[in-house]
């Protein structure tokens, strides 16, 4: 083929890390909208960035040229650095080391988006731990509880 055409979507998911402040309620849509324009500049697509204090979901697309772990390495990095930058009360604010990467089908895009768009909804009713775990059982990835949830 004369040219390269991608379009994956993927579901990002990664935690604040434990010993970290959480982000308040307060400052969350802020954030988002960040970690959406960090998204526009690595050329992704962001369908939808959401979760809550202690979490993140972006739902996009992947760059062509970019591999996942790089995407969200920048994303991790840059949104941590600019957060500890503009509010003060983050300074020791960080991710934790790992995240969660699913395939969403383009079938799949609205209730994706949807479910991101109504987290508080859903935590009222489960954990993130719980949350993070049905995602890996849904998706048949083989964990350790041990290590799934550490720092």
């Amino acid at each position: 083929m004369a040219s390269t055409l991608v379009k994956l979507y993927v579901h990002i998911i990664f935690h604040v890390k434990t010993t970290s402040p959480k982000l308040r309620g307060d400052d969350l849509d802020r954030v988002f909208q960040y970690i959406g324009g960090i998204v526009r500049g690595m050329d992704g697509i962001p369908l939808a960035v959401g979760g809550m204090n202690d979490h993140v979901h972006i739902l996009t697309t992947l760059p062509k040229q970019t591999t996942l772990s790089d995407f969200v390495r920048n994303i991790k990095s840059e949104s941590s650095r600019w957060i500890k930058d503009v509010y003060k009360a983050y300074n020791g604010f960080s991710w934790q080391n790992g995240y969660g990467a699913f395939s969403v089908s383009s079938s799949a895009i609205d209730k994706t988006v949807e479910y991101i768009g109504s987290q508080a909804e859903h935590h009222r009713k489960r954990t993130f731990r719980e949350e993070y775990k049905m995602f890996l059982e849904a998706y048949g990835i083989e964990f350790d509880e041990r290590y799934a949830f550490a720092d």
